[in-house]
């Protein structure tokens, strides 16, 4: 926590301050227009700004356990997903949305190894309604250590989802919006993404 305090002192001084930034961090005043909505996990291994090189306000950032896109809400019932969601599509006007899993995710295996979760219920509760026991990522039993191939069959479940808000479906109908699926290595860096090949889906590195 320490390094955490310390660095968060001396942010102003050895980042706003720096003229290489200043310019930007002021331009930051006048509100912000990012082009991405960035949707991933909450583990501590992944940031996004570090992987994709995004400076601030480039990207909106969206993180859950599982990376998990919840269902659209009844609207009796809102979400702060939802409206995360919805605020980045119709008020900022993001171009892309990206899902983006990760290897060694602790909700994807804890999904397909069928631990028990029964003492941790709002975890447990997070992953049945958004992995229903139906789901093809549940089948992947023989996962690898790394649970990439349900990590990958999980992110492009979460596009699907997507595609059902109806914020998405208006952008997504009027070709200005695009939605992606990425895979990121923890242990190597390494970024895959979605692509169509031979009538079917595969990642390949980026």
């Amino acid at each position: 926590m320490k390094s955490l305090i310390d660095n968060a002192r001396s942010f102003s001084a050895t980042h706003v301050a720096d003229p290489r930034h200043t310019e930007l961090f002021q331009s930051l005043e006048a509100g912000q227009a990012p082009e991405v909505l960035f949707i991933t996990c909450s583990d501590s291994r992944v940031v996004p700004a570090l992987i994709t090189g995004a400076r601030p306000g480039e990207l909106f950032e969206l993180r859950t356990a599982g990376n998990i896109v919840p269902a659209y809400p009844d609207l009796d019932r809102p979400t702060g997903e939802a409206a995360t969601i919805e605020y980045a599509v119709r008020v900022l006007g993001v171009r892309d949305v990206i899902v983006c899993g990760h290897s060694h995710c602790g909700a994807v295996g804890a999904v397909v190894r069928g631990e028990d979760l029964s003492a941790l219920p709002a975890v447990r509760g997070w992953l049945e309604e958004a992995v229903p026991p139906h789901a093809p990522v549940r089948s992947l039993a023989t996962a690898s250590a790394d649970v990439a191939e349900a990590v990958q069959a999980h992110a492009l479940a979460q596009l699907e989802t997507l595609r059902g808000y109806p914020c998405v479906q208006e952008r997504t109908d009027a070709g200005v919006l695009s939605l992606h699926a990425w895979y990121y290595e923890v242990h190597t860096g390494a970024v895959r993404a979605q692509q169509a090949q031979d009538g079917g889906l595969s990642f390949k590195a980026l």
